[in-house]
């Protein structure tokens, strides 16, 4: 089981993860994992990025704050006297820790993604303390780890750590295997991981769902569960259609095609793992556990008819293109194109070419608009091959997704008939090999009339969908 930020964040959202973790542990071996507090990643990477400003101030109430807010809820959950004294010296331990930590890069001036990967770990140190205090408060015996701890080993690459899966596989059992069997829940830090060497490293996004697949698929566990705040991944954005509803049951490929649109998706990284080896992935609402949830699962079980499974999108969106006559038949151009973009560290949502070679069109966040413009024009436009690079601000993303769209026909037509009705225009189309995803941008306006009209052509506004 793995417990979300907002799972846990609140007092009230602390105690539901008790209760379920109480009322599963008694019939079943559970592995806990949870995240830092909502907004405390968030935190502690501002206090980081300050302290290499030398910023001692906001370091100073930074550290204070993350204490604060940790202490009052040791003293909401915990109830006897001794857990309580014996949780907030480990705290402070852990505090000043980081305290010190925060001073080495203020006194460097210099935030390295080694320190960085230490320096967030301490979220999820943190809320793992409370929370196997919490759990030996109720009588339930509990064990804490870091993710090092529990046995997952990564590569040396901080920010990002690829789980080294083989060693990982072998110490998680030898590690977590005698804990279970004592009849102990193991409560483990999400997120964070470490070299060979015991460096500190974190897995990146999506990371406390990779480190509960990863341990998962390890003991061999009969499922992984998300704890979250949504009831299971939905056919909409009910902000934008109010009448969307929970997919029972999605294939990793399916997910893996959401992960990239949908917000409360799970990122590729994290079902990797259990897609391997068939691992069932289900997510639940820590609120409403007895309401809907989705399963993720290897085979692709979809209902005939029933093509589309869902209508995603990504409203802050840009989109570039890079155009020129002598582009036409030169080796190499998009290549060119992309290097710049990864050298800044820009990630690209969708691609489109024109047959004719003479321009390329990205996606990308808008936040990174202004910095990829200027990377673009700067790398590009002194050569011959390139004449223009102009952006667009104001558009959307909106993709149809469903494992059945493969093989049969009329998708794409239904899809682009139905935006058409609503006076929606199409910028740019795309659609990998596997058929499972349309993708396609509108203007930002467009979006709420483009994903209401898929909603409704594709019927996905009926009971839960299977």
């Amino acid at each position: 089981m793995k417990f979300g930020g907002t799972s846990l964040g609140t007092d009230r959202a602390f105690r539901n993860a008790l209760t379920l973790i109480n009322e599963y542990s008694r019939a079943n071996q559970v592995v806990v994992v949870a995240s830092a507090f909502n907004g405390v990643t968030n935190d502690i990477i501002e206090a980081a990025n300050r302290a290499s400003q030398r910023d001692r101030n906001h370091v100073a109430e930074s550290v204070n704050q993350l204490r604060a807010r940790h202490e009052s809820m040791c003293k909401e959950i915990l109830t006897g006297k001794d857990a309580l004294r014996q949780t907030l010296t480990c705290m402070d331990s852990e505090l000043r820790q980081l305290d010190k930590a925060l001073k080495g890069v203020r006194y460097l001036g210099e935030l390295t993604p080694r320190s960085k990967d230490y320096i967030l770990s301490f979220g999820e140190r943190l809320s793992t303390l409370i929370l196997a205090s919490a759990l030996h408060d109720l009588g339930i015996p509990a064990q804490r780890f870091t993710g090092s701890e529990a046995g997952i080993v990564t590569d040396a690459s901080f920010g990002e750590a690829t789980p080294l899966m083989d060693i990982t596989k072998r110490q998680v059992r030898e590690k977590l295997d005698p804990v279970l069997k004592k009849g102990t829940v193991p409560v483990v830090t999400g997120f964070i991981a470490a070299t060979e060497d015991g460096v500190p490293t974190t897995l990146g996004r999506g990371a406390s769902d990779c480190t509960a697949t990863i341990i998962g698929v390890a003991l061999e566990a009969d499922e992984v569960w998300i704890w979250t705040d949504v009831d299971g991944l939905m056919t909409a954005d009910p902000k934008i259609e109010p009448a969307a509803k929970t997919i029972a049951e999605l294939s990793f490929m399916e997910a893996m095609e959401m992960s990239h649109f949908a917000a409360k998706a799970m990122h590729p990284r994290a079902l990797e793992p259990a897609a391997e080896v068939g691992l069932p992935v289900r997510v639940k609402n820590s609120f409403n556990p007895n309401g809907p949830s989705t399963v993720i699962l290897q085979e692709q079980r979809v209902k005939s008819g029933n093509v589309v499974k869902a209508v995603t999108s990504v409203r802050e969106a840009s989109m570039i293109t890079i155009s020129g006559a002598g582009m036409y038949g030169a080796p190499g151009t998009a290549a060119k194109v992309f290097h710049t973009l990864g050298e800044n560290g820009i990630n690209v949502l969708m691609i489109s070419a024109s047959a004719s070679e003479a321009s390329i069109s990205v996606i990308i966040a808008r936040s990174n608009l202004e910095r990829a413009v200027t990377a673009l024009k700067q790398s590009l436009l002194g050569s011959s091959l390139f004449k223009d690079v102009t952006a667009e601000s104001d558009v959307s993303v909106v993709a149809a997704v469903g494992a059945d769209m493969k093989g049969t026909p009329g998708i794409a037509a239904r899809v682009f008939r139905a935006v058409a009705d609503r006076g929606v225009n199409v910028r740019m189309i795309a659609q990998g090999s596997s058929e499972l995803n349309i993708s396609f941008v509108v203007r930002q306006d467009d979006v709420l009339k483009s994903v209401q009209a898929l909603h409704e052509e594709f019927q996905l506004d009926g009971k839960v969908v299977h």
